[in-house]
């Protein structure tokens, strides 16, 4: 069986798709869309990609380029890929959505932080928040994949067994969040030019950032209520890559032996989910570039808080690699085909 996967976009998380499915054993690029790169090779716009892509840039054709995807990518900003989905999905074409489009189940949601009216209102409730450990038997089922946020992914993999054990008081999470410049993107603004990122770490988005409240809705899934989370990103002067440090309250007095064992068990069975060794933390260079998210885990005796790190690669399992985990459990091939490997060191 070969699927044939289409790409709607060509920036950096298109660039991770095409490498990563270079390698996929199952699934084979039908075609990448572009507006400013029409008519150029991929492997021009990305030398990396010389001689593993044949693909050409095109403008998207509806409905042709739909009808030859069993499967197609959205690699765009909000707003834009709601109404390609529904498209698609009328051409019996699934979905895969690296945008923040569908992660919201409520359109108030979605158009109170993105000051966007939605374009597909009526397809939220059919989309499923597409992070396999947490969500795979709905993902198997699924047309529509909301792929997650790359800080969301970090946040809700360190969280996620502490509040499902209620070992932490809601009210009381942090998360505090430093990753690469390829976060932004690869369109320069004043923000990420290299003599603004060079020797400069800096805060950004405190209290505003559009992921906040897609942290707040998948954790409250957990939790069972409504809660609240102090999040705080900050861009740190390196390519790729995630680590999220998260605090809350313990509820009762626990071991971190007793932690540890928690978080193992939550995530046994899960290929990219590693829970290092106690007095072992997380960083970021030990899964560049890859699709492993690394998690240590640390309680705090004397404020009697639960510290929870987790490390990313932003690019790799915080969007594109997670949208082949999901596309592999959407089309029922192994979770891991085409991203078992390991990160690259050093």
């Amino acid at each position: 069986m070969t699927i044939q996967a289409g790409i709607i976009g060509d920036g950096y998380t298109s660039a991770e798709l095409n490498r990563l499915l270079a390698r996929h054993p199952y699934v084979q690029v039908a075609g990448v869309t572009s507006i400013e790169n029409i008519g150029r090779k991929l492997q021009e716009v990305y030398p990396h990609l010389s001689g593993y892509s044949r693909i050409f840039c095109e403008e998207l054709v509806k409905p042709d380029f739909f009808d030859r995807c069993d499967v197609v990518i959205f690699a765009l900003p909000h707003g834009v890929a709601a109404p390609l989905a529904r498209e698609a999905l009328l051409r019996n074409t699934k979905v895969v959505d690296l945008g923040a489009d569908f992660r919201f189940r409520q359109r108030e949601r979605y158009e109170q932080w993105y000051q966007h009216t939605h374009p597909a209102p009526e397809l939220l409730t059919e989309a499923v928040y597409g992070l396999p450990e947490l969500y795979a038997e709905r993902i198997v089922e699924s047309r529509l994949i909301a792929n997650p946020g790359c800080y969301p992914t970090s946040a809700i993999l360190a969280l996620a067994p502490a509040l499902q054990h209620e070992l932490i008081d809601p009210a009381t999470i942090i998360v505090d969040s430093k990753s690469g410049a390829s976060g932004a993107g690869r369109t320069p603004s004043f923000t990420n030019i290299f003599c603004e990122v060079n020797e400069n770490v800096r805060a950004y988005g405190i209290a505003s950032h559009r992921h906040t409240p897609e942290i707040e809705q998948v954790l409250s899934w957990i939790a069972g209520k409504e809660l609240v989370v102090s999040f705080t990103p900050h861009l740190i002067p390196m390519s790729r890559g995630i680590l999220s440090t998260t605090y809350g309250q313990l509820r009762r007095k626990v071991s971190g032996q007793e932690v540890w064992e928690i978080y193992t068990d939550f995530y046994k069975g899960k290929y990219f989910v590693t829970v290092l060794e106690l007095g072992q933390l997380p960083q970021t260079k030990a899964v560049y570039s890859s699709n492993h998210c690394h998690i240590g885990v640390v309680v705090d005796e004397r404020t009697g808080r639960l510290v929870a790190v987790a490390a990313i690669d932003n690019l790799v399992k915080g969007a594109s690699g997670q949208a082949i985990q999901n596309l592999n459990l959407m089309f029922g091939l192994p979770e891991e085909s085409g991203l078992d490997f390991p990160g690259v060191m050093p």
